[in-house]
């Protein structure tokens, strides 16, 4: 099997419905723009609050792709 390197970003999604929705949102902008995405990990969710209630839900998430650099 050949050697290979992945590359690791942090994105963050929001959503005003769930944490999932978030993660997917964040996952699905990243699937428009890199190429063979291979895993995504949620790292952190938190909560957006205004006049004490939950406005939107937001989810850190780490995306990795294979890394195909030049050189």
């Amino acid at each position: 099997m050949a050697e290979s390197v992945y590359k690791v970003i942090t994105l963050v999604g929001t959503s005003t419905e769930s944490w999932e929705k978030a993660a997917t949102a964040a996952v699905a902008r990243a699937s428009q723009s890199l190429r063979d995405l291979r895993v995504a990990e949620v790292v952190e969710q938190d909560m957006v609050i205004k006049d004490g209630k939950v406005e939107a839900f937001r989810a850190k998430v780490q995306v990795s792709f294979k890394f195909e650099g030049t050189g």
